[in-house]
């Protein structure tokens, strides 16, 4: 499946709670419905996400890993 998004934030490399916090920046600059696509390395990535999204409401649309890297698409509200 290909998700098309407006914009890319690479967190490889940064731990919790970085890879969330640069992710809510990134989103409050972005218009309602556009696609954020985030690439992380931190394990703990996982369930901050899926926390992230019931917290702030934002839609997590896919959560998938490669290798060591785990790729999220965040829609914004």
């Amino acid at each position: 499946m290909v998700i098309e998004f407006h914009r890319e934030l690479d967190a490889r490399g940064l731990n919790c709670p970085l890879p969330i916090l640069k992710t809510k920046k990134a989103l409050a600059d972005m218009a309602s419905g556009q696609i954020l696509r985030v690439t992380a390395t931190d394990t703990g990535s996982v369930r901050d996400f899926q926390a992230f999204a019931k917290q702030t409401g934002n839609d997590l649309l896919s959560q998938s890993q490669e290798n060591q890297e785990f790729i999220f698409f965040m829609k914004r509200k």
